[in-house]
This record gives C-alpha cells, structure tokens and sequence, in this order.
C-alpha cells in the first residue's frame, strides 16, 4: 500500500484540498511553491498511463477544476503540471503555481511550512472560486 492510499485511507494525515467518490487533492507535504498540490486517482495505479480511458479523462477532470482554485488563491502567472511519478509508485498530478519555468524544476530545494501556513493555503484554494 502506497503512502497516497494510506492518505486516502485516513491513516495519514494530509491538507485535503478537494475530494470526490474518486478522487484526492492535497498540498504536497515538500513543496516546490506555497499551494503545490498534488492530484490523485483513490484507486492504486501505479502509472498514469494505466488507468483506463474513462478514469484518465475523469482524473485530469478534476484537476483541472483544482488547478483553476489553485491560480485564483495563490498569486502566480500560471499554475503548472507535471506528471513525474518516480517518488511514489501511486499516479498522481503535480501542481504547482509558477512565476518561472525554474519553479517546476524537482532538483530545487523544497519549502518548509509551519502547520498555521498549510492550514492557511488550504483554506485559500478551498475558498476560491
């Protein structure tokens, strides 16, 4: 069982962003910007790819709808996506809002943020509209 299922689970705590019968949004835990969130199928697939049709469109669906709240509550020029899939064995959507092309860049240093900072990010995705 992968650490995103334990998430899924509730046996791991996570800042929820948004969440279907399908579904999870969370801030990643190591963020590459302030509102990084990272977009999951609840069912364990390891590869993007080998999710059936339905699933896929239905996955990028809802991040679409994430990434939209996410680049109306962080202020940033676009609101980027990457698929990498090399940390954990669970397809999962990185979102992160850009100022730069630097932002998206994995080898950066990670940002640290108090238990109040991811509270407040959360909260100001899941206002937005």
């Amino acid at each position: 069982m992968t650490i995103f299922s334990k998430i899924v689970n509730g046996e791991i705590p996570a800042y929820k962003i948004a969440e279907d019968e399908h579904h999870l949004a969370f801030l990643d835990i190591l963020p590459l910007a302030k509102g990084h969130t990272l977009v999951i199928p609840k069912k364990e697939v390891d590869l993007i790819f080998d999710l059936d049709s339905e699933e896929f469109k239905n996955l990028w669906a809802f991040a679409q709808q994430v990434g939209k709240k996410i680049g109306n509550a962080i202020p940033c020029k676009r609101v980027g996506v990457a698929v990498v899939g090399l940390e954990v064995p669970h397809a999962h959507i990185h979102l992160v809002p850009l100022n730069g092309i630097e932002d998206l860049n994995f080898q950066n240093e990670r940002l640290k943020f108090t238990e109040e900072e991811y509270k407040e990010v959360q909260q100001a995705i899941i206002n937005a509209e």
